[in-house]
């Protein structure tokens, strides 16, 4: 059974840094891209940062440059350093993992910015 859990959430205030991070079980790691999502006001997953399997990462517009997703595939861990966090940032954070035939869910992890 796979299951991606998500830590390092919590209460920053602006202009702060947190690191996030999803560590897998149940599937070789290695195979699989792995991203961070945000829910958005409307629900919706918007992409934070994907890294695939030879660690190319991309990233969406609002966090470039802010942002840095990373992997260690010794630890069947994912993460997300995130600087310089602005109160629009808040939000859940989860991480997906996706090999084109699977794609799995962490239970998300919630990040506040606010001062």
């Amino acid at each position: 059974q796979v299951q991606l859990v998500e830590s390092g959430g919590g209460l920053v205030q602006p202009g702060g840094s947190l690191k996030l991070a999803c560590v897998a079980s149940g599937m070789i790691f290695g195979d699989y891209a792995m991203a961070w999502y945000r829910q958005t006001p409307g629900h919706q997953r918007a992409l934070v940062a994907r890294i695939g399997t030879s660690s190319h990462a991309t990233y969406g517009d609002p966090v470039m440059g802010r942002f840095t997703i990373s992997r260690d595939n010794a630890k069947d861990t994912v993460y997300l350093q995130m600087n310089s966090l602005r109160p629009d940032d808040t939000t859940i954070y989860s991480c997906n993992a996706n090999d084109w035939k699977n794609d799995y869910w962490g239970q998300g992890t919630q990040v506040t910015v606010s001062s």
